[in-house]
């Protein structure tokens, strides 16, 4: 088997690969890595394993940091989605992750992949290449059959969703970039006063647009944006929720939040796409408002888990003692 990098990476291998590959998501696309790519700051890096004509595994390594001088405490590699490999070539993941470490072990403290699928068959691969593994919980919820889906929702949600509907709440898809960047903008303030977690810069939402990686899905009361949800698509099979705000602050009843979740729900239904996940929602043991809130939206809890390498342990410490700090300073 041979080590292939970035754009030595054949196009149509690749697709074949997400096509059959029960680990496909939008994160690992030949899309994804472009654009990533093309957000200034950013960077990621394309590594496959190939036997012949054929990968038997592949991993879009994003490489990120944060600004100024937290860059140098913040700089990590993360998998989303996790990579993809097959399980009855394990062979394949274990030369992946050792590439992996080759690239990347001297430029980022820790390498982390987000999973969104189920890799417990492989975790031994992963644990022998110096990962270990971290629990961590996810919704997903199946959007197949509208009836079945609103069966599912909690009552109390339900109720939500039809007294902002009865107030002439909407939620359309994002028509242009002026829209675009009234989300990022509320998106940007909801993390500054309340999240105190990084957020890419307004490229990176401009980018995604532009790429048409998936939707960005608004929600409008009076003309006003009140919410709304970034949604990478894999066409087909699932939708995503990556960035959500809404104004649940204002009087009113509206639940912006709410109706930001619900329209991605429906989008998916009426496209075909049976599958809407919530991409996390946090470890087991954490007391997490957030896992509350998407719990009532009837989805399935799962747990994938991530698995971490710590590449440089001191810096580290450093690194989440002070993001820990900067959350309890707000």
């Amino acid at each position: 088997m041979d080590i292939l990098i970035d754009e030595d990476i054949p196009v149509s291998l690749w697709e074949d690969l997400l096509k059959k590959n029960r680990h496909a998501s939008p994160f690992q696309t030949r899309q994804y890595y472009s654009f990533f790519n093309s957000v200034k700051g950013f960077n990621a890096t394309a590594i496959a394993v190939a036997d012949g004509d054929v990968l038997m595994a592949l991993a879009v390594v994003t490489i990120q940091k944060g600004k100024g001088l937290a860059a140098f405490f913040t700089r990590r590699g993360i998998i989303y989605g996790g990579p993809l490999a097959e399980d009855d070539c394990p062979e394949a993941l274990d030369m992946l992750l050792r590439k992996v470490s080759e690239q990347t072990d001297d430029r980022v403290i820790y390498t982390e992949t987000r999973n969104l699928s189920d890799f417990s068959s492989l975790k031994d691969v992963f644990l022998n290449n110096g990962y270990t593994y971290n629990p961590w919980l996810n919704y997903r919820v199946d959007t197949r059959d509208m009836g079945l889906m609103k069966q599912r929702i909690s009552s109390s949600r339900l109720r939500q969703i039809k007294k902002a509907q009865q107030q002439s709440v909407t939620c359309q898809e994002a028509k242009n970039l002026e829209e675009v960047l009234l989300f990022y903008g509320m998106l940007k303030g909801l993390y500054k006063k309340r999240l105190h977690k990084p957020l890419p810069p307004e490229e990176f939402f401009i980018k995604f647009y532009e790429s048409k990686l998936g939707k960005y899905l608004l929600v409008w009361h009076d003309d006003k944006l009140i919410g709304g949800i970034m949604c990478p698509v894999l066409d087909g099979r699932v939708l995503y929720e990556y960035y959500i705000c809404g104004q649940d602050d204002q009087p009113g009843g509206l639940y912006p939040s709410v109706m930001a979740t619900w329209s991605a729900m429906e989008y998916a239904c009426k496209n075909k796409i049976p599958l809407f996940d919530f991409m996390g929602a946090g470890q087991p043991a954490e007391q997490y408002g957030v896992r509350d809130f998407k719990a009532r939206f009837g989805g399935e809890l799962v747990e994938y888990g991530r698995f971490l390498k710590i590449n440089m342990p001191f810096l580290y410490k450093i690194g989440k003692s002070s993001l820990k700090l900067m959350k309890q300073m707000g």
